[in-house]
């Protein structure tokens, strides 16, 4: 990357920190709020719920302000049981702030009290054991999001917080929605915040939904940071990560990691889920330096919705019980990749520009990249692409060295790529391929176009006639 770029990245930064230290000493002073203020005891066994309700009614009339946690465990989520069903707790929910909102953690967990209900249950307390599809009667969540911000315009900071979903302590009641548990029960909800939005090392696990959930503005907001750093998904029941709306966000150095492997599982399951909802476009996101593995689903999924324009650079994607990525949306990029594991559904367009694209990128079915040791590879091809007109691989290596097969593809190009495996299984490698390409295996290239130079077991392949 050049340095004009580093300069204007590291200008954009100092910009949208700014924006949080944009008051006055004594301003900021009567802006503080400290839970232990509203009668939190921080103790790891009081329920502190009420009182990060009314720190919140607080911050929210004045506009914003500065919320100052210890680094100790706040007990939060106990339902109260009413005469209809099971009443949740409102946390740290926060709303219309057009003064900075900034939450510093300094290490601070919150907490889900053990034995909280989660799911459908009959109004004497017990699990309802049918699936009910629609509708909330009998529904029942220790709390919605254990931090939300929504409508801020002044801007949103999160930093230095753990949020504990508990998960593995929870009653669980009967499912809802189309499949599994779909009841929102979140670590950090950011909703159609017009303002900046930053998060810091929060650490959102266990939740029995999703780590975090970001929808974000409608309209673009150029000029606006968006920036995630340290992010920590793990364990969470639904999405590590969920984005349905919002554009020009930026995630770097985080991990998203054993979505759906504690007490709840739910579909999708997957590490990230880019998935625009509600006619609201998914826009402009970029992932640098950021890890996905051991999800029961996928460990990035991109399928509904009208998402577009995504980059990973330097990010890693291990498919264990599923497929390392599915990209079925256009403008997806790949730079300096590594894929353990299935891909599949790349976005094929007869325009190359909106075809997915994959620069400098590794695949490999090594399970040392798996952190158990597990991979995916279903029908042991690597990349079972079918059909995939304008998705391209320049620079790419397949390196399969067990019982992986190479990518079974039509359509696809191969530019400047080194191919190989050990399976005997003959693979069905086909496309338009450019430069110079190595191959090495039993490899079937079929009807493939042959433009540049295409070395196949030690044997060079002669160009097509048309090229």
């Amino acid at each position: 990357m050049s340095a004009p770029v580093l300069d204007r990245r590291r200008m954009l930064l100092s910009a949208g920190a700014a924006i949080f230290v944009s008051v006055s000493p004594a301003i900021a002073a009567e802006m503080t709020f400290t839970p232990e203020r509203f009668g939190a005891k921080g103790d790891g066994r009081t329920d502190d719920s009420d009182a990060f309700a009314r720190l919140s009614d607080a911050v929210n009339a004045a506009g914003g302000g500065t919320v100052v946690l210890r680094r100790t465990t706040y007990l939060v989520g106990t339902q109260q049981h009413g005469p209809d069903g099971f009443v949740e707790a409102r946390l740290m929910a926060f709303a219309n702030c057009r003064r900075p909102l900034v939450i510093r953690g300094n290490g601070a967990t919150m907490k889900c009290a053990p034995g909280q209900r989660y799911g459908m249950f009959l109004p004497d307390g017990s699990a309802n054991p049918e699936i009910v599809r629609k509708g909330p009667q009998g529904m029942a969540r220790p709390y919605a999001a254990m931090i939300e911000a929504s409508l801020c315009s002044g801007g949103v900071l999160i930093q230095d917080i753990e949020l504990d979903g508990n998960s593995g302590a929870l009653i669980l009641g009967g499912k809802h929605g189309d499949k599994g548990w779909q009841v929102g029960c979140i670590g950090v909800a950011l909703r159609n915040n017009p303002g900046p939005e930053r998060l810091v090392n929060v650490n959102a696990h266990h939740q029995p939904h999703d780590g975090i959930y970001v929808d974000g503005p409608r309209d673009p907001t150029p000029g606006v940071v968006r920036q995630f750093t340290g992010i920590k998904a793990d364990t969470n029941g639904r999405q590590g990560m969920s984005i349905v709306g919002g554009q020009d966000y930026r995630i770097e150095n985080s991990s998203f990691t054993r979505t759906a492997r504690g007490a709840v599982a739910s579909a999708p399951s997957a590490g990230v889920d880019i998935e625009a909802e509600r006619k609201k476009p998914v826009r402009n996101l970029a992932f640098v330096g950021c890890h996905f593995a051991d999800n029961r689903g996928c460990a990035m999924v991109a399928d509904s919705g009208d998402s577009a324009d995504v980059t990973f650079t330097d990010c890693v994607f291990v498919g264990t019980d599923n497929w390392s990525v599915w990209p079925n949306k256009p403008g997806f990029r790949f730079d300096r990749c590594t894929f353990a594991g299935n891909v599949v559904h790349p976005f094929s367009d007869p325009d190359p520009k909106r075809a997915t694209q994959f620069t400098n990128c590794l695949f490999t079915d090594n399970p040392a990249v798996s952190p158990t040791g597990a991979l995916n590879l279903r029908k042991g091809v690597a990349s079972p692409l079918g059909q995939a007109d304008n998705v391209l691989f320049d620079h790419c290596r397949f390196v399969m060295i067990r019982d992986g097969v190479l990518p079974t593809s039509e359509g696809v190009i191969y530019r400047d790529c080194t191919m190989s495996q050990r399976s005997p299984k003959p693979a069905a490698t086909r496309g338009r391929f450019e430069g110079r390409t190595v191959i090495s295996g039993p490899v079937d290239l079929g009807a493939s176009v042959i433009v540049g130079q295409v070395t196949l077991n030690g044997r060079a392949i002669p160009k097509s006639p048309s090229a």
